[in-house]
């Protein structure tokens, strides 16, 4: 490692934040706006759950604005069970609670954390279920009234009975019946839920509040667990695809909350690893997304889906969601009808997906020989570290010419510091002398550092791919020590906060910036001198420095490669040292043999 590589690595800096930023501004993918087509439903045997014994009178409800106040809904009729109950599918483990009749815990079976399913629904003891129904667009008091319940195959239906509540607190007018269904398909992660609403008369139903009859929500936020977000190593993202639109937009919040009454083919809460996607039938519904951070969690992010004012006396509203991993095997197939459970095609559910776009193909490139290093060996940490030396064997070339040509630089060091002298108080003519000296000695100035910018698209591409590789999501190194290459080395936990670290010690960054320093030092005492020495001393010390903070909460594998990456450079650098101290005592030893010293001694 020379001088210009020095600079080099700090232009990566730059290059890999303007980069990034042009990704996420004017690269985001543009998949292209379908209707959604109806579902098939299977058929299947009912099964009817336990039920409570059944009881005649009114049962509070906060449905509305409160119980017992003139206009608000109260449960009427039979009462349903108030113990919560779990359903398995191929690939969910939900537990329903049917005080509301949603959901208190949603966890994937195909995918991990620490040996268990991982939980996608991530909430705290205060926080609402997911799914729950609030009156009109009501987001503050949800339902909470013991919903009876049956399972009937892949179906989990909730049914309650509601009236409204005259001015001496009894029900007034004929009730409606509320019917939530839960549908599952049988080899994928969509699921559909359809809100159900009858009137026991030939009127509308009484399900009106300002214009809105009742809003679905899913709430407080998607799994896994996290203590912090920063936005590039883990993430809580909002996209929408409009109707008609060729492309997803983010969300950007304004007071922790968003509105829109614009047709949307769907609206996504996207995590690194794990997403939930609301797929709305073509009810023009308004949509509202609340970001908050006074929840009891590190932040509750939630969607709204509020519908207008039922003007009849029957009606049944289909959603559909997506609630797995950001996968385009996993998210693809509901393109195609004939490849998921439900039918439905042209979702195009795979725009959620974060890519690096204009480097997208490289990263592929990249999985694909990681992917089948860990056939051969299934550790992707030996995976990344063979793949680390691959890269360097192929660097190689461009990392010698640039070493190369540092080193020619270096040996004009002499020559360049007597035209400095020569003319001090003459920056123009400095500069056509030091040209002159180039064109002489054949060297391009730049040399050094052009190599170095050919290999930061390979450099961004790996650091893309290790920030988001999916596979790399709970896979273990070193047992004891890296058991998530995905997330930070956590060697010890501090119980209080670090300034600018937080409470966890993480020790790959330290051997990064160790590593660094020295490959720093030895760049320095290969190939400079002089006034340069101020300039390296700052570079040596402050440059790493840098690089531990920003790098500090970084996934451990992708630490690791630029740890291992350091290590090759170190290793070059010193054979490159070596190889010009020994070329150097050859040349001492023929000028010696051509020019002896006096009396026929040889000169020393």
């Amino acid at each position: 490692m020379d001088k210009n590589t020095i600079l080099a690595i700090v232009l990566s800096v730059l290059v890999i934040t303007v980069g990034m930023t042009i990704q996420t501004t004017f690269f985001t993918p543009t998949p292209s706006a379908e209707v959604v087509s109806e579902s098939v439903q299977p058929k299947t045997t009912d099964t009817l759950a336990a039920l409570e014994p059944a009881k005649s009178s009114l049962v509070s409800s906060n449905l509305a604005w409160g119980s017992q106040l003139p206009g608000s809904l109260v449960a009427v009729g039979q009462k349903g069970s108030s113990a919560p109950f779990t359903f398995s599918t191929d690939y969910f483990l939900i537990e329903f609670n049917p005080n509301g009749a949603g959901i208190q815990s949603f966890k994937l079976k195909e995918h991990l954390d620490n040996g268990q399913p991982v939980e996608l629904l991530f909430r705290s003891e205060s926080s609402n279920d997911a799914f729950l129904l609030y009156a009109g667009n009501n987001k503050t008091t949800p339902i909470d009234a013991n919903f009876r319940y049956q399972i009937s195959g892949n179906k989990v239906i909730f049914t309650q009975d509601f009236a409204l509540l005259g001015d001496d607190g009894v029900s007034t007018g004929a009730a409606f019946t509320l019917t939530k269904t839960y549908t599952f398909g049988n080899e994928d992660y969509l699921f559909q839920i359809d809100v159900a609403t009858r009137n026991s008369e030939n009127k509308a139903v009484p399900l009106s509040f300002e214009n809105f009859a009742y809003t679905l929500a899913f709430e407080p936020q998607i799994g896994p667990s996290f203590t912090s977000l920063d936005n590039n190593y883990n993430y809580r993202r909002f996209y929408v695809k409009e109707d008609g639109s060729t492309k997803k937009n983010q969300i950007k919040m304004s007071n922790g909350a968003y509105t829109t009454t614009k047709p949307l083919s769907w609206v996504g809460l996207v995590g690194k690893y794990f997403s939930l996607i609301a797929i709305p039938d073509a009810t023009n519904y308004t949509v509202s997304l609340n970001e908050d951070t006074d929840a009891g969690l590190p932040m509750q992010s939630s969607i709204f889906l509020s519908r207008p004012a039922i003007k009849s006396a029957s009606q049944n509203d289909t959603f559909r969601f997506y609630a797995g991993p950001q996968l385009k095997g996993d998210m693809a197939i509901y393109n195609d009808a004939s490849q998921n459970s439900f039918g439905v095609a042209n979702l195009q559910l795979e725009a959620a997906l974060d890519s690096s776009s204009w480097l997208g193909w490289l990263e592929t490139i990249l999985k694909t020989i990681l992917n089948l290093l860990y056939r051969f060996i299934p550790n992707y940490g030996i995976g990344i570290i063979i793949l680390t030396f691959l890269l360097k064997l192929v660097l190689y070339p461009i990392s010698k010419k640039g070493m190369e040509s540092t080193a020619k630089m270096a040996s004009l060091s002499p020559k360049m510091q007597e035209i400095k002298e020569k003319y001090p108080d003459n920056p123009t003519k400095q500069n056509e002398e030091m040209a002159t000296l180039y064109k002489k000695e054949k060297i391009n100035p730049m040399g050094g550092c052009l190599p170095m910018l050919l290999q930061f698209p390979i450099l961004i591409a790996f650091y893309g791919l290790l920030n988001k590789h999916f596979e790399l999501r709970g896979a273990m190194f070193i047992p004891g020590w890296i058991p998530d290459l995905s997330r930070p080395d956590t060697v010890f936990t501090f119980p209080f906060n670090l300034p600018f670290l937080g409470n966890e010690l993480h020790l790959l960054p330290i051997i990064y910036t160790v590593s660094m320093i020295y490959s720093m030092k030895i760049t320095q005492n290969a190939s400079t001198a002089g006034s340069q020495q101020s300039m390296m001393k700052f570079m040596t010390y402050g440059m790493p420095l840098m690089f531990f903070f920003v790098l500090y909460s970084a996934p451990s594998g992708l630490i690791l490669y630029w740890s291992v990456m350091n290590a090759l450079s170190i290793f070059q650098q010193l054979y490159t040292n070596k190889k010009k101290e020994r070329e150097a005592k050859e040349n001492e030893a023929v000028n010696v043999q051509q020019f002896p010293g006096p009396k026929g001694k040889k000169r020393t």
